[in-house]
């Protein structure tokens, strides 16, 4: 069967939401022995947006959707499926998605969340692709959505000063005979590194936890793993790091950024970068990302985009697409 003959999951629209308070640098001065110079110098963040009391993910979710949605030039009826990647839902049970589903007014297709922590994205990316490949879909909100701000311990400077709040989403629809899309997804995980980036609680455990990270080794798998799997799924779409116009990866950490794009071979001219003002929003910073890019006029039509993130688990991957 020729590639062609099978729908292409094409972007038909982008969107985000933060929430509306801005948390500087500044600001944890007073409460940790940390300065605005340090978190700059090893992380690049500046600021970061946290949610206000009562505000959930799925509220973020759902507004971003919205965003998306009008960027599209489409109506909540149109849409078939909703994939939520996060980490932080409202409850244990039922989905964010569900939720989001409910607060678009939608009562037919089916909703679902993806959990790989900062990866979470690029996985519901590769499953709403095979959702409209193989037919179950046509049109997919795709989103990223997370309040960190919620798992986080104050008094852990190397970790609290990092992560942010916010959403992200994207509309993927199919589409025939294009050579837009999504052209190759590479996805990978490896238990055995778990301690090195977890959250000591959950639902089994019967608390909430805390995020825990153990940042040097953390740096050091991001970097390989993440120019690695941007190779692979490069290679799966017949393409090299010279076809590349923009990457658009994870927002941890500049220092990672750079690093992986030495690695690959980009220059950081072609590199989207927000983390200066969004702090790691995990799954939502993927989104959140392509969102401001096509907002600020970088991101254009055929343009070859990569995006790539690795987070707890570990879990990592990458998806090429044609904008």
């Amino acid at each position: 069967m020729n590639a062609l003959s099978l729908p292409r999951a094409v972007v038909a629209g982008v969107g985000h939401y933060l929430p509306e308070r801005v948390v500087e640098n500044a600001e944890f001065e007073q409460r940790l022995d940390t300065t605005d110079d340090w978190i700059r110098s090893r992380t690049g963040i500046e600021r970061r947006h946290f949610a206000a009391d009562g505000q959930t993910t799925s509220d973020l979710a759902a507004r971003a959707a919205q965003a998306a949605l009008a960027d599209a030039g489409l109506a909540a009826d149109d849409i078939d499926a909703i994939i939520v990647a996060t980490s932080t839902p409202d409850l244990t049970f039922p989905s964010a998605a569900t939720m989001v589903q409910s607060a678009l007014g939608l009562t037919h297709g089916f909703a679902f969340d993806i959990q790989a922590v900062c990866a979470g994205f690029v996985y519901a990316l590769s499953t709403a692709n095979a959702l409209i490949a193989s037919g179950q879909a046509r049109r997919i909100l795709v989103i990223g959505a997370e309040t960190f701000s919620r798992i986080l311990d104050w008094t852990d400077r190397g970790t609290c000063v990092l992560f942010g709040d916010g959403a992200g989403a994207l509309v993927l629809e199919a589409a025939d005979d294009t050579d837009r899309g999504i052209l190759a997804v590479d996805l990978n995980s490896d238990g055995r590194h778990r301690d090195i980036l977890y959250v000591d609680g959950g639902v089994s455990t019967q608390s909430t936890g805390h995020l825990r990270m153990e940042g040097r080794e953390v740096f050091r798998h991001a970097v390989e793993k993440l120019a690695a799997t941007a190779h692979a799924a490069l290679g799966k779409a017949g393409l090299g790091a010279e076809d590349v116009d923009w990457i658009v990866p994870h927002q941890a950490n500049l220092r990672i950024i750079r690093a992986t794009a030495q690695r690959m071979g980009v220059g950081m001219d072609r590199v989207v970068v927000t983390v200066q003002d969004h702090g790691n929003t995990s799954a939502a910073s993927i989104p959140l990302a392509l969102s401001v890019a096509k907002a600020r006029g970088q991101i254009r039509p055929g343009q070859i985009v990569v995006t790539e993130a690795i987070g707890g688990g570990l879990a990592w991957g990458s998806v090429v697409l044609r904008w």
